[in-house]
């Protein structure tokens, strides 16, 4: 509710979440290749979360809940809540990844975090490149030409030290 004539739909997610590094403590303000905080919209009830293991154990955290909130979340704050949050862990073994993995029921993303945003969005469409080239009969360039077409892009976080980008495509073009 923002006015009589302005309301916004609750549209909860998850803004924070991720895996330990291989190095010590860390900032889960700060996102990275094990997470952190990215404030994707899309990490929303339902999202499949997928993230590279450096340490026994994981150490899995998670915060920073937001009722609802625009690309980019450009203020620096979107509409926080408390939340009581319900995850399922499965650990794959033998699989490696570099950088976050997001599913949803529409699209798989790949999620990069840098400075500046065009550091993020190209990390995070490298990421897609090689995880569609991998699973379709297609080297890396020819899934590089045809996510051009095809994929989108989603702003995460925009004002903390590094930016959130997500490079998706529908999962139509997985299947099959």
């Amino acid at each position: 509710y923002w006015s009589e004539d302005l309301t916004l739909p609750y549209e909860p997610f998850i803004g924070t979440i991720g895996v330990s590094p291989e190095i010590e403590a860390i900032s889960s303000l700060q996102p990275d290749y094990y997470g952190g905080n990215m404030d994707l919209p899309d990490m929303a009830p339902g999202a499949i979360v997928y993230f590279p293991v450096q340490k026994d154990g994981a150490l899995l955290f998670v915060g920073d809940c937001h009722a609802i909130q625009g690309d980019g979340e450009v203020s620096g704050v979107a509409l926080e809540m408390p939340a009581t949050v319900t995850l399922q862990i499965d650990l794959i073994k033998n699989h490696a990844i570099a950088w976050p993995r997001l599913e949803t029921e529409d699209f798989v993303m790949t999620i990069g975090c840098a400075r500046p945003l065009e550091d993020a969005a190209r990390i995070a469409y490298r990421e897609l490149v090689r995880w569609f080239a991998a699973e379709k009969p297609m080297d890396e360039m020819e899934a590089y030409m045809f996510l051009t077409q095809a994929a989108k892009v989603r702003l995460g976080n925009m004002v903390d030290p590094k930016y959130c980008v997500a490079a998706s495509v529908s999962k139509k073009y997985f299947s099959g």
